[in-house]
């Protein structure tokens, strides 16, 4: 088995450190071919400058950059492209996930081609949490897909999955985008509980107005490439 694991970050230098070290150990106690990678979506903080070192020390860990801060799905985007190893995983820097937990979903893969989290006691603001829930019955409802929680960022890929997969999204909507495009294709999407930690550090930037109104925008656009229909 060999695995791709990555994190998007944006201004998480007091984080990005301490999620690294956490994935090797986890990684490192599996036993497996692996690699680190640490997308920068062009960091205001020193995000970029505690990449660079923590690749620097360790051969398995490969730092991207984006010059610029182009969002979300484009950082996924990134980190999927520079993935190498048979097998794809990615969860936030913000340390809001164990990588503990991932030696489960990993026991799934031979059942499904992409296996997804869903959060068990959500550890953000009940307004946070109210749109995460509407969220996913929309999409659900435009798509046709069946998961819990959309944008539950604890995902695991077959590589093939996502291989060559056109990607059109680079803000909220890529976690929509992939898992209706790997529908599309017959894809087999798994699930299982993850554990939702609080942030220790950073701010969240999901909730931002102007993202919240991306992410509409793009809705529609996303559901008549995928569907053909308005």
């Amino acid at each position: 088995m060999s695995i791709s694991v990555f994190f998007p970050c944006y201004n998480e230098q007091d984080n990005i450190r301490r999620v690294t070290e956490g994935a090797l150990k986890v990684l490192e106690a599996l036993k497996v071919d692996y690699e680190v990678i640490l997308v920068n979506d062009g960091s205001h903080d020193q995000t970029g400058a505690v990449a660079d070192a923590l690749a620097a020390g360790n051969p398995r860990i490969r730092a991207v950059h984006h010059p610029t801060n182009l969002g979300y799905g484009a950082a996924l985007q990134s980190g999927f492209r520079a993935a190498t190893k048979d097998l794809v995983f990615f969860t936030d820097g913000d340390g809001q996930f164990d990588l503990g937990e991932l030696p489960p979903f990993l026991a799934l893969v031979g059942q499904y081609d992409i296996v997804c989290g869903y959060r068990v006691d959500r550890r953000d603001p009940l307004v946070r949490r109210i749109n995460g829930w509407c969220w996913t019955r929309l999409v659900c409802l435009l798509f046709g897909l069946k998961v819990r929680d959309i944008d539950c960022a604890f995902k695991l890929f077959r590589r093939q999955v996502i291989e060559g997969m056109e990607l059109l999204s680079t803000g909220a909507l890529i976690s929509t985008e992939v898992l209706a495009r790997a529908s599309r294709k017959g894809c087999k999407i798994g699930e299982r509980p993850v554990t939702h930690y609080p942030r220790l550090a950073g701010r969240q930037t999901g909730a931002n107005w102007r993202v919240v109104f991306r992410a509409f925008k793009e809705l529609l656009q996303l559901r008549r490439r995928i569907l053909g229909k308005v």
